[in-house]
């Protein structure tokens, strides 16, 4: 065991996570939204939209996400090719940042995740509520941001939790779309001595105190809410 190789690619897998949590934070940002009204869309079986996100959970959560990694991290590629070649956009399209394909990438899956976490949250809440709220008058929209949706994210929180933990260690795949996050910056500086060893126990290190954080900033922010639950109950 070189151990003084473990403590320097320590901090270079380390110099990685501020990609892994870009990532994370941003493919959250698309897939909260989109999860919670996908999810509506099938707590209230809208027709066809219904029956394609139930498709699409199906598709997301019955494929490993590296394939998922190699078919969107190939296709989008091509795609631009064909569309820029047609309209004459003077752009490579080989030069994009692969960043933004882990945006899409990682977004397209965890969305299809926080469906399934969004439509048994709401499953919880009593169909009363939503009657009683049009009884005095407010509107749906009204009745869901104000009554429906703060209940459903509460029950919704350890789940969302979990969702984003999960997130954060997929980001170790990134290394697939040449991503420099923490696996990648790891490989690389092993690849000098093959110091593979020391450089997966500082991937997993890293991690664990990442995901451990994050699991600790969520039970605080449950612990607040059930107590503002109590206090207003």
């Amino acid at each position: 065991m070189n151990y003084q190789f473990l403590l320097e690619t320590f901090f270079v897998a380390l110099s990685g996570v501020p990609i892994a949590l870009l990532v994370t934070v941003v493919a959250l940002f698309i897939a909260l939204p989109l999860g919670f009204l996908l999810a509506l869309t099938r707590i209230n079986k809208i027709p066809v939209v219904h029956h394609l996100a139930k498709i699409y959970v199906s598709f997301v959560r019955g494929t490993p996400i590296i394939i998922q990694i190699f078919i969107i991290y190939s296709s989008i590629p091509l795609m631009l090719k064909i569309i820029f070649e047609k309209y004459q956009i003077p752009y490579d399209i080989y030069k994009i940042n692969p960043i933004w394909y882990a945006f899409i990438v990682f977004a397209f899956s965890s969305t299809a995740i926080l469906i399934e976490v969004f439509r048994s949250a709401l499953s919880t809440i009593e169909k009363g509520q939503l009657e009683a709220a049009y009884s005095v008058g407010l509107t749906t929209f009204q009745a869901y941001t104000r009554i429906i949706t703060p209940q459903a994210l509460v029950v919704a929180l350890p789940n969302i939790c979990t969702a984003t933990v999960n997130l954060i260690k997929a980001t170790s795949l990134g290394y697939a779309m040449s991503l420099p996050e923490i696996t990648l910056k790891a490989k690389v500086a092993a690849n000098v001595g093959y110091n593979y060893v020391e450089a997966y126990l500082d991937i997993f290190i890293v991690y664990l105190i990442l995901c451990s954080t994050v699991e600790y900033l969520f039970k605080r922010y449950e612990k607040y809410l059930s107590k503002y639950k109590a206090a207003n109950a």
